[in-house]
């Protein structure tokens, strides 16, 4: 995104009381270690690293959908 990263939206999101529920999951090609803390801290609900599967992607809408 060329205005701001991914953990910024996030935490922009969460900050609006009409959208702050919102499920966010982190499609992320950051898998350095500490950047799945960081995404959580941030206010995603799952964080995910690229590549991911249509599995993964599922289990983690079906977790957060259920």
């Amino acid at each position: 995104m060329p205005c701001m990263d991914g953990l910024e939206a996030t935490r922009r999101i969460r900050a609006k009381a009409e959208v702050g529920a919102t499920p966010i999951i982190a499609l992320t090609a950051l898998a350095m270690p500490g950047d799945r803390e960081r995404c959580l801290e941030a206010g995603v609900n799952e964080y995910l690293s690229k590549p991911v599967s249509f599995k993964q992607l599922k289990a983690a809408l079906d977790g957060l959908l259920n």
